[in-house]
Order: structure tokens, then sequence, then C-alpha cells
């Protein structure tokens, strides 16, 4: 009993000082997220890379890419990247894979494109919205 007791004592101070705010309070500010959604070698490939060019892009806040990666029976996967849940790529893999440098870049093309097609539309009410 003495020894729940002294855990329950110990959790609630530990919880106490995490839920404290801190003094030193700064703002983060996050840019687009990238997530992974691969399964194969090849699809963390594809996503490492990916997000290694990610980087260096400007004026990514508010973006999220998500890379899925599904499996296509007897011929390999298909990797589709998507930007807030609208699809920009789709590319597909066979089992002995291939060159990746062309698809990272033509993904991230692709994704500047719809960026670019995203802002111009906010700008303008009289587009409708139909894709890129």
């Amino acid at each position: 009993m003495k020894y729940v007791f002294c855990i329950l004592i110990f959790l609630g101070q530990s919880y106490t000082s995490f839920a404290k705010p801190s003094k030193h309070h700064e703002e983060v500010e996050l840019g687009g997220l990238v997530m992974d959604q691969s399964i194969s070698r090849f699809g963390y490939q594809f996503y490492y890379d990916f997000s290694q060019l990610w980087r260096e892009v400007p004026n990514t806040s508010g973006v999220n890419i998500t890379i899925k990666e599904t499996v296509l029976p007897r011929a390999g996967t298909r990797l589709d990247v998507r930007m807030n849940r609208h699809l920009v790529y789709s590319t597909a893999m066979g089992r002995r894979g291939g060159s990746l440098d062309d698809r990272v870049e033509a993904a991230l093309f692709a994704v500047m494109d719809a960026m670019a097609s995203a802002q111009h539309q906010q700008r303008s009410p009289d587009l409708a919205e139909s894709g890129w």
C-alpha cells in the first residue's frame, strides 16, 4: 500500500511540473508537414529524398504533404503524393524499383505547382474550385 501511495505522489508531482507553463514561452512556427505512409524500401527512400528537398521550399506553412504507398498485386506499388488531401502526383514503381531522383523531382515540382494554383485560387474569387 505504501508503494502505491509513493507512486501516486511522485506522479502527481511530475504531472504538476509539466502542467505549468514556462516563463520563457517562445512560439515555434512549423513549416509544412510531410507524412510518410510508405511500406517498402523504395517508398521509404522516395519519402526521405522528397523530405530533404521539401526543406528547401519556402512558404510551406499550412501545407501538409502525405506520401502514401499502395501495393499493386503482381505489379509493384503505386506512390501517391497528396497536398492537403488532394492528389497532386502519382507514380507506379515496379518490383525492381528504378531511378527515384527523376520521380522525386517531378513530385516536388507538381506540389509546387499545386501550391501556386491554390494561392491563385484564394486570391481570385472568380475561379471555381476545379482542382489542379
